[in-house]
């Protein structure tokens, strides 16, 4: 099924993980794919995989917290595939385990800046293209923990990607009758890189934090990357016409307990 032929889409944060699936997804429904990122020779690898499938795609350096590289970026996926349909913003960086009283003030800055202004700049500098669309679709990744105070830690991590969830239904109001959709979706235990089981072994010299993930899912199981990517594609694509302004969580159930 090719339900995004004819799009562009630009994703951040989209050498690895949640980012490097949506790409791989998209650009299987029919999107041109921007794959944008701070790593290059892995953001640059995803991209050519994909145009090795048959699939159009090209990579472009894109740090969230810099005007200058939106402002690029945005121009190179209109100059490169003649405009910009899709807005998946993905970009993230790990919250620390800390309690509040811990956190440092840099660590909580480069936590908002990279989770929650990134977002913004890409709101911002996106928009004149996406309004060029007549069917622009924005998906700005947030969390469950952007709706939940989770363990009572990693408090610029929930901070930010609570202020995305309302960001996100702000910018839906404003442009509701301008031809953009704006949605969150919000991840809950996804098995991304940092979250596999060796990684976390290694870090932490046991199994008890995947097993703790687990135990705290319903479904007994941490999500994969592709699960989250099909939500994306969703609500990308004009099967979600009537989806504005909404929250979209893939979490195996953790907020229904």
């Amino acid at each position: 099924m090719e339900r995004l032929a004819g799009r562009v889409a630009l994703i951040t944060g989209a050498a690895s993980g949640i980012g490097a699936a949506t790409a791989r997804r998209l650009a299987a429904e029919g999107a041109a794919v921007l794959v944008t990122d701070v790593t290059d020779a892995a953001g640059a690898a995803v991209a050519g995989e994909i145009g090795g499938q048959g699939g159009r795609a090209a990579y472009q350096h894109l740090d969230v917290v810099s005007e200058q590289d939106w402002q690029q970026a945005v121009a190179v996926a209109v100059e490169r595939f003649g405009g910009l349909d899709i807005l998946v913003n993905n970009a993230g960086v790990h919250g620390e385990p800390e309690p509040i009283e811990d956190v440092s003030l840099a660590s909580w800055e480069r936590s908002i800046a990279v989770l929650q202004t990134g977002v913004f700049l890409g709101l911002k500098h996106a928009a004149p293209a996406l309004l060029g669309s007549g069917h622009a679709a924005v998906i700005n990744i947030s969390s469950i923990f952007g709706a939940s105070g989770g363990f009572g830690t990693s408090p610029a991590y929930h901070a930010a990607k609570g202020a995305v969830r309302v960001l996100t239904k702000n910018a839906a109001l404003h442009w509701s009758r301008r031809g953009i959709r704006v949605n969150s979706v919000h991840p809950g235990f996804i098995e991304t890189p940092l979250l596999r089981p060796e990684s976390l072994r290694e870090r932490s010299g046991s199994d008890a934090a995947y097993q703790a993930m687990v135990n705290v899912t319903p479904l007994g199981r941490l999500g994969q990357p592709e699960e989250v990517a099909a939500g994306v594609a969703y609500l990308a694509s004009d099967d979600a016409s009537f989806v504005t302004g909404t929250e979209l969580y893939i979490d195996g159930g953790y907020l229904a307990r």
